[in-house]
């Protein structure tokens, strides 16, 4: 009988399998070699699709980018409540893959679905009175904070060991807690700071009774 034939080589395989590597055990153990091997391929045939490692992660960040939602900048929500739920989907979205942040924080580069998420935001920060400069600034801002809060858990940092801290530090007689409640506390601090920084961005709109 024929041996079965191998799944075809292509860059959505190569994709999947880079961020498997990515979620699983970082971004350094990401290179072509170690590609290949998990692909039953030799090396140069990655290049038939990739030029460089590079190119793969930016394949990678570029997938799980796709996966935020931009509707809101097109159906006429507000520019607050449309902020409100892009930072909601791209926190959902980094945080299932928490390992290609670093990654994603240099900037989009070349990613098309990275450099229309900051068009869409742009657009709709102007569309809304947001002077250009200041919808700039309003865009690199929300990516910091979603990125930042993305990044590690605050809450999982605690250990559960009460006698840590039961001496030294009076105020943390309850943080071995912390970690057995992380999902909560996490979520909970990303939309206490979200709701701050928007109720901040509304008191600076130039459309804001006072200003002038």
């Amino acid at each position: 009988m024929a041996r079965p034939r191998k799944p075809l080589l292509n860059r959505e395989r190569i994709v999947a399998t880079a961020l498997v590597l990515v979620d699983e055990e970082g971004l350094q153990a990401v290179s072509t070699r170690r590609l290949a091997a998990e692909l039953g391929v030799s090396g140069p045939s990655l290049y038939n699709h990739f030029r460089t490692k590079d190119e793969i992660l930016d394949a990678v960040a570029d997938r799980i980018c796709a996966d935020v939602d931009l509707s809101m900048f097109e159906d006429g929500t507000g520019w607050r409540e449309a902020l409100l739920g892009w930072a909601r989907s791209y926190r959902a979205a980094l945080t299932a893959h928490p390992n290609i942040v670093p990654y994603l924080a240099q900037g989009p580069g070349r990613r098309p679905s990275q450099l229309r998420m900051a068009d869409a935001v742009f657009g709709a920060m102007t569309a809304a009175g947001w002077p250009r400069a200041q919808a700039t600034h309003i865009g690199a801002l929300m990516r910091y904070f979603v990125a930042g809060s993305a990044l590690g858990s605050f809450a999982r940092g605690f250990i559960d060991d009460a006698a840590v801290y039961a001496h030294d530090y009076p105020h943390l007689g309850q943080a071995h807690l912390l970690a057995e409640h992380q999902q909560d506390v996490d979520e909970g601090a990303f939309e206490t700071g979200l709701h701050a920084l928007l109720d901040g961005l509304a008191l600076r709109h130039p459309a804001t009774p006072g200003r002038g």
